[in-house]
Order: structure tokens, then sequence, then C-alpha cells
């Protein structure tokens, strides 16, 4: 019967080490006899998951020998979770507590970043032990606070390897290397957990050649050391190395060939990824979700579809990159069936789908989805808010706008910079700047995108001089434009006539900050010339530009040119408008318009024929228009609308009242 006992613990056992819980449980029933170490066993398998209740309930049923092994699960269970008051009450409970069970709520203190409480316990502690000390090193470092890191671990009376690479991986996470090199080399020994540390640490601050020479000196390797110089190599982009190093493994692991695929998904070499993926044995969610992102990221949709509906467990981070991917490529209602599909969504899932409808300009359905997920119990992030303001900044729909900046300050994001940027744009979008100068007052610690944001609102709202103040006060605090503040900057010039300014603006650009013009900055400078009559100017600067022309850059010429009603210039500026972009209807109907106001009907019929020859229709306008806090959309000749007849019979109604009005 001994023997048997012994067989069926150490089945639990094995579960126990493989987190298989569930057929742990299940044979811990089905056993005819339990000893003690039985029933350790089971309530260690429940602390070590998480499931303390159900942890408890079997302890509670324990007979009265409960021995330390026991207590100790218990308290470590609690602790590990942050349950420091259900840990401490098992702690005091405890009949003969040993160091273990000190440790064990010290421990709890430290992994979850509780450092007051942590050395407030460990001074109360009777005895301690090297555990005891490298416990409190850890918390230190994993906190980031490395000087009483540093001033614990030369308190320690007999470190050991662990204490020393604790100390060591705490000195390279901040960049100190020289430091980590310093204790490396005062080792009193090393093995191949040292080594791999220091190695480890080269590599994370990108200093390759060192990272080479330490690998080659290791008097021995494991699979973690090998796996390591691979990811060194992926990290500076040499790829044909780190294949090299692959090929020459001794003993391959996914980990290896899961960062060299993640090394070849970065640099976009797909076939060579997924090369590397069919020689691994047995995938885990890790590679699966490499090769996913990857195709993705390439636009490659059909190949990412074929690997997620192959993958077998797929977690959360799977579907979410099937959505982005989606997304990235314009098929939304793929992205949305993918999100239908899903079992649990996240915060991200959401975000995603958010973000996707705001990249494609479905900014309706991006504002929707905001109210579903708080339907769904969902609370909004960073990112949720920035989203949303987008959308809103793009609908002009002010009032839920502020609703979401209402929601914003309850939600505790008044401070989040990135939020701050988009309520700046949302407010000059939709026309109202004194709040979005409110917004950027009150922002402590503002970055470039938070002057871009206001500048370019000045520019849109056609305060060209604040614009041009903004910038000079900028540039008074340190900081330093970059291309987009630049395209703000004479944006807002353009549509306030400031030609003098603009000129000076866009010289020192090039000549005192050295940013080379793109062509969103020439066809600000084109328009800005063209607008005060300039045309010779702005054609002389089109003709003299590094870069090839765009149909912004022709389009602002022509437009220039129809307003100022020179048919040379137009004509020439048209006629390259139509090579850059000649399926685009209104460059078509821009020419028209310029010809009919110069009274040459026959040109005006030419481009009518030209465009019905080419099967050209204008694609529909779509206005919005928000009415009590809701935001409606209006497709031109559209019947679906609901109440369309309604809507239409108002308008006449208006439209005779107005007539009536005049006539008056």
């Amino acid at each position: 019967m001994v023997e048997n006992l012994v067989s069926w613990n150490s089945m639990i056992a094995g579960y126990l080490h493989n987190d298989r819980v569930e057929e742990a449980y299940r044979l811990f029933v089905d056993m005819p006899e339990r000893d003690l170490y039985s029933w350790t066993l089971m309530i260690t398998c429940y602390t070590r998951n998480g499931e303390l209740e159900k942890a408890k309930e079997l302890f509670n049923l324990l007979p009265d020998k409960r021995d330390a092994v026991c207590w100790n699960a218990m308290i470590a269970g609690y602790a590990k979770k942050g349950k420091f008051d259900d840990a401490k009450r098992f702690f005091d409970e405890m009949p003969a507590k040993n160091l273990v069970s000190w440790n064990s709520i010290l421990a709890g203190y430290t992994k979850n970043g509780e450092m007051r409480l942590g050395v407030k316990f460990f001074e109360e502690m009777p005895e301690r032990n090297v555990v005891s000390w490298n416990l409190m090193l850890d918390g230190f470092v994993e906190v980031g606070d490395l000087d009483s890191a540093w001033l614990f671990f030369k308190q320690i009376p007999d470190p050991n390897v662990v204490s020393w690479v604790t100390m060591l991986c705490g000195f390279a996470q901040i960049g100190k290397i020289a430091r980590a090199e310093d204790l490396f080399k005062q080792m009193p020994s090393r093995n191949v957990v040292s080594w791999n540390a220091m190695l480890a640490a080269y590599v994370r601050d990108h200093q390759i050649d060192k990272a080479i020479k330490i690998f080659r000196d290791m008097p021995e390797m494991d699979s973690v050391s090998w796996t390591t110089m691979i990811n060194g190599y992926v990290r500076v982009g040499k790829l044909d190395e780190a294949r090299q190093l692959l090929n020459r493994m001794p003993y391959r692991n996914i980990a290896a060939q899961t960062a060299m695929m993640s090394g070849y998904v970065q640099n976009g070499r797909m076939d060579e990824a997924s090369q590397i993926f069919n020689q691994i044995a047995i995938y885990d969610v890790v590679c699966w979700n490499t090769m996913i992102a990857g195709y993705a990221q390439c636009g490659k949709m059909v190949e990412a579809q074929s690997i997620f509906r192959k993958m077998i467990n797929k977690d959360i981070v799977s579907w979410n990159t099937m959505i982005t991917g989606y997304a990235q490529v314009g098929q939304m209602d793929k992205a949305l069936k993918i999100f239908e599909e899903m079992g649990e969504r996240s915060i991200v899932s959401w975000n995603s789908l958010i973000t996707g409808f705001v990249q494609n300009g479905l900014y309706l359905d991006a504002l929707k989805s905001i109210v579903m997920m708080g339907q769904e119990g969902k609370r909004p992030d960073e990112s949720t808010f920035a989203c949303g303001l987008s959308a809103c900044a793009n609908l002009a729909a002010l009032q839920v706008g502020k609703q979401l900046h209402h929601l914003v300050v309850k939600g505790g994001y008044v401070n989040d910079l990135f939020v701050c940027n988009a309520l700046i744009t949302m407010y000059a979008k939709c026309g109202r700047v004194t709040n979005a100068e409110l917004v950027f007052e009150d922002i402590n610690h503002g970055d470039i995108v938070s002057w871009n944001s206001l500048i370019s609102g000045y520019a849109l709202n056609g305060n060209g001089g604040e614009a041009v103040e903004l910038f000079k006060q900028m540039l008074i605090e340190g900081v330093n434009p970059d291309q987009v503040t630049f395209v703000g900057v004479l944006s807002a010039c353009s549509h306030s006539g400031l030609v003098e300014w603009g000129l000076e603006i866009f010289t020192s650009m090039t000549e005192v900050y050295l940013i080379e013009p793109l062509a969103e900055h020439y066809a600000c400078m084109v328009d800005l010339l063209g607008r005060a009559g300039r045309l010779e100017e702005a054609f002389e600067m089109v003709s003299n530009m590094k870069i090839k022309a765009t149909a912004r850059i022709w389009g602002a010429l022509l437009g220039a040119s129809r307003i100022h009603r020179n048919l040379k210039f137009g004509k020439y500026a048209s006629k390259k408008l139509l090579e850059v972009e000649p399926d685009k209807a209104s460059n078509y109907v821009l020419l028209s318009n310029m010809h009919a106001e110069a009274g040459r009907w026959d040109k005006v019929e030419k481009v009518r024929l030209l465009m019905k020859e080419s099967s050209m229709e204008k694609q529909p306008g779509c206005s919005w228009i928000e009415v009590r806090n809701q935001v409606h959309a209006f497709l031109f000749d559209d019947p679906v609308q609901p109440r369309t007849a309604e809507l239409c019979s108002v308008l006449k109604s208006l439209t005779t009242e107005m007539r009536n009005t005049i006539q008056e």
C-alpha cells in the first residue's frame, strides 16, 4: 500500500510541476488513501495557481496533523497575490514558524513592490539567510531603487551567485554597464548563469562586439547563452550572423528559433521567417503570434489568416493582431468579424477596433464602439480617449468631444500628454481655439506634439498671427521644431496672407534647422505665394524643387491660377495634376470650373466629355451634423437615410420661407 501511495503522490507532483491542476485534483479525489504529503501537494497546486479559496477549503478539511510545509504553502499563496492581511493571519496562527515562513511573507512584500513594508518585516526577522537578503535585493532592483539595492548587497554576510547576478542585472537594466562589468570581474566564482547575465547586459546595451567576445570566452554554454547571442545579433540587424549561429546551435530550442523568426519579421523577410517556423517541432503561442504579426505588418492578410486559422490555442494577442492587421489594410468588415468572433475581449481589443475605424475614416463607428465598450463594462483608457477625440475632431462633433473631455477628467487622464494633445486638436478642429489654448496652458510638460497641435489649430482657424507668435515662443523655450511644426506654421501664414513671415520661416527651416522640405512644405509655400498673386515665384519654386511635385503642389498652383484667372499657369498646372492623379474626379471639376469662370465653355464641355469617356464619377459628398449630442451622417442623394422625406419637406418649407423673407 505504501508503494501504491508513493505512486499516486508522484503523479500529483508531476501534475503540479506542469501546472495541470484539474488533473491533479481528479487524481486526488480518486485516491483510495491519502497521507499528509498528498494533502500538501494538492494545497500547493491550488496556491501556486492562485486558487486560494480552494486551497483554503482543503486546508480546513486537513486533519489536525498539519506540517510546516502546509502552512507555508498557504502563507506563500496569499502573500504572492498581495493579500498580506490573510497571509499574516495564517503566519500568526502557525504554531511553529520556521525561516521559510518568514521568507514567504517577505517574498510577498518584495515581489509586489511593497519595499517599505518589506524593510520593516526584514528588520523584525529573528534570523535571516541568504534567501532573505536576496529577496530584498531583488525587490529593490525590480522597483528601480539601485542605491538601496547596493547598500543591501554590501551588507550580505555571504553573498551567493544569485546575489551577484541580481545586482549585476540591476545595473544592466539602468544602463550602467561599467558597474555591471566591475561586479562580474569581482565575482568569487562564476557559473553559466553569471556569464549569461553579463552577455545579456551587453546585448541589452547593443554592445555586440563585447557580447561576441564574452560568448566566445564562456567556459560552458547552455541554451540561454545561444539564444541570448542570437537575439543580440537580431537586435543590431545582423540577421545572417544570427542565422549562422542558429545553424551551429547544438540543441535548438523554440526560444532561439522564435528570436530568429522575430528578426526576419521585423525586417520584412517573411519567406525566411516561414522557413524557420516550419522547422519548429512543437509550436508555442509566441511563435504562432510572431508569424501572424509578421504577415499582418506586411499587409499579407491572406497568409496571416491562414496561420491564424491553423492555430489551436489562440490567445488574446492572436485575435488583437488580426484585428489590427485587417484595419491597417482597410478591411474593417473583416476586422469587425474577427472582433465579434472573440470569446473574451480586452481593452486592447476594443482599442484596436476603435483605432481601425478612425484610421479608415469611419468616425461614427469609432464613437459607437466606445459607447458599446462602456456597455460591456470596459473602462476607456488613454488610447480610447485619444481615438475618440480624434473621431470627434474629424466630425467637428463638439458636444460629444466635450462629453469625452468630462470622462477624461473623471477617469484621471487629465494629465496624460497623449490625451491632452488629442483634446487640443479636437477643440481646434471644432473651432474652439480658446478651449484648445486652455488645455495647452494646463499641460505641465508639453512635448513637440502639444506645440504642433496648437499651431495647426491656429492655422486651421485662420489665426496666422497667433501661430507665428506661438512658434516664436516655442523657440524661446528651447523646443526644436520638426517637419510637422513647419507644415503647421507655413499653412497658418498661407491662410492669413503672411507672405513675408512665411518666406522667412521657410528659409530658416532649411538654413537654420537643416530640415529638408517635403512636398507638404512646398505645397504650403505655393499656396502662400499663389494666394498673394505671386504666381511667377510660385511656379519658379516648383520648377526648382529637388523633389518630384505631388498632386497637392499642382493643385495649389491650379487653385491659385483659378483665383487670379491666370490661364497660362492654370493650364500647365492642370496638365501636370492630371498626369499625377488621372483618376481623381475632383481634379477635373476644378479644371472645369476654371474654364467656366473664364467663359471658355468649349473647354468646359471638353473636360466633361473626358470625364464621361473615362467612366469617372464624382464621389458623393458626405456631411455630418451634431444634434442633441448625436452625430448624423448624410450622403448626397441617399434615399436610405431615415426620415428622408420629412427632411426634404422641411428643407422645402425653409427655402420657401427664406425666399418670401428676401422678397419682403
